[in-house]
C-alpha cells in the first residue's frame, strides 16, 4: 500500500503545478485523485463540452485532438484539465486513450474544498502555474 501511495505522490509531484509543493500537501492532493482504469478507445474528455476534472496519465496513451487535428499524445507522467480545477470552460479539445492503461483523476469539487482547508496551497499552486507559463515558448 505505501508503495502505490509514493507512485501516487510520485506522479503528482511531476506535474508542473504541483512542484512547489511540499510532500505533505502532495499526499492530500494524492487523497483525492481517484485510479481510474482506462481501456483504449475511451474518451475521457471531449472538445466544447464542460470540464470539472482533472488528469495525470499513469500507463498508456492518449491522443490529443482540437479541431480534427491531432496536437499531442500523452504518455505516464504527462497531465491535462489543469484548468479544469480553477475555472470550469468548455475542453479546448478531445483526449482519448489511444492504448489502454490507467489516469489519476482529481475533481473540482473536492480539490476546492482542500484549497478551503490548505490556506497556503493556493499560493504554491500560482507559483507552480507561473514557473510552466515561462517555461513555455512564445507563439511568434
Amino acid at each position: 500500500m505505501t508503495r502505490h501511495k509514493d507512485q501516487r505522490i510520485a506522479h503528482l509531484r511531476a506535474v508542473p503545478m504541483f512542484q512547489t509543493c511540499t510532500d505533505k500537501e502532495l499526499q492530500l492532493i494524492g487523497r483525492l485523485a481517484e485510479q481510474v482504469d482506462a481501456p483504449a478507445g475511451e474518451v475521457l474528455v471531449r472538445e466544447g463540452r464542460l470540464g470539472h476534472e482533472f488528469y495525470v496519465v499513469v500507463a498508456g496513451k492518449a491522443e490529443v485532438v482540437r479541431d480534427g487535428s491531432v496536437v499531442a499524445v500523452l504518455g505516464p507522467g504527462d497531465c491535462f484539465g489543469e484548468l479544469a480545477l480553477l475555472d470550469p470552460h468548455p475542453r479546448t479539445a478531445t483526449v482519448t486513450m489511444v492504448e489502454a492503461g490507467e489516469v489519476l483523476e482529481i475533481s473540482q469539487r473536492e480539490f476546492w474544498s482542500l484549497l478551503r482547508e490548505v490556506p497556503a496551497l493556493p499560493l504554491k499552486l500560482l507559483q507552480g502555474m507561473a514557473r510552466r507559463l515561462h517555461q513555455e515558448p512564445v507563439p511568434a
